[in-house]
């Protein structure tokens, strides 16, 4: 998986130089290994930050408070990528009026960037705080000046493209972390463009989420055939997320779907101008950790 984050960071920042790569999860692949936590600078260096959901809340269940156990363990990995200089993102999710506070709180005190979530499908533009914490009017030009952002990749609760656009206009959040496509439909360069702006007239980044660890059934790149006969790289679906499928991410025709091709979901995303990309299903290595020593 190291290597595919690092050939995903060569190609696309050799097409737009300022361009931005944050995995989430999988944090542990900053380290050589978790005994010695020698930093892995060949991976740092192909990063610009990490994303980390339920490092405070989330982690057993929405709104309840990350194991302490859990929540050290993912420290340590965190202040590393941390010291080298990289953007720590951190998606906790929580409704309680309470809980937000303090998730937005401890996210401060160790200089993480954080945003509370009250729906684990990313589906809303959160009523509290009613402005983003850390609200700034500032003209946001790279990944390390951001102070909060909006993860919100699905748009089942926006009438239309338009509705979706005209409602993220209206937000003054640093950075907005969206899905390339809205309802099967590839967002354009204008579109993007008329995101880049906050409602208080500050510049601001647009990031774009792609999952390169699973598949999605209803992705632009999926073929009915495989339902029944899959591809070689394909893996079962994950039980959690109806109609995403772990893949063999290490496999060449995998990763020609998502870079290198002109019609490749990393492309694409070039083509529409974010300013980078979101990386998910980072910590498939995982399961064919757990697959291949059973």
């Amino acid at each position: 998986m190291r290597l595919f984050v690092e050939k995903i960071s060569q190609y696309a920042k050799d097409k737009k130089p300022l361009f931005y790569i944050i995995p989430q999860n999988g944090v542990q692949l900053v380290v050589r290994d978790e005994t010695s936590l020698e930093p892995d600078n060949n991976y740092l260096s192909s990063i610009d930050g990490v994303g980390q959901e339920d490092l405070f809340y989330g982690y057993d269940a929405d709104d309840k408070a990350t194991p302490k156990d859990q929540t050290e363990y993912l420290l340590q990995f965190l202040n590393i990528v941390k010291d080298h200089g990289k953007k720590v993102l951190i998606t906790d999710y929580c409704y309680t009026h309470s809980k937000i506070d303090d998730s937005y709180k401890k996210n401060d005190e160790y200089g993480f960037c954080g945003f509370a979530a009250p729906e684990r499908d990313l589906n809303v533009i959160p009523d509290y705080p009613s402005e983003p914490h850390n609200v700034n009017n500032l003209d946001i030009r790279n990944l390390d000046s951001i102070r909060n952002f909006l993860y919100i990749i699905n748009p089942e609760n926006f009438s239309s493209i338009d509705d979706m656009i005209s409602q993220l206009q209206q937000t003054n959040y640093d950075m907005l972390l969206i899905d390339l496509f809205f309802n099967g439909k590839q967002l354009t360069r204008d579109q993007v463009q008329a995101l880049k702006t906050k409602a208080n007239g500050g510049k601001r980044l647009v990031i774009a989420y792609m999952s390169i660890g699973e598949a999605e059934d209803y992705r632009y790149y999926w073929k009915p055939e495989w339902k029944n006969n899959p591809p070689q790289w394909l893996e079962n679906e994950n039980p959690q997320w109806q109609g995403n499928y772990k893949v063999r991410y290490w496999d060449p025709q995998w990763q020609k779907i998502i870079f290198g091709t002109k019609d490749s979901y990393l492309d694409k995303i070039l083509e529409s101008d974010f300013d980078g990309v979101y990386l998910d299903i980072i910590d498939a290595f995982e399961y064919f950790e757990q697959k291949y020593q059973k």
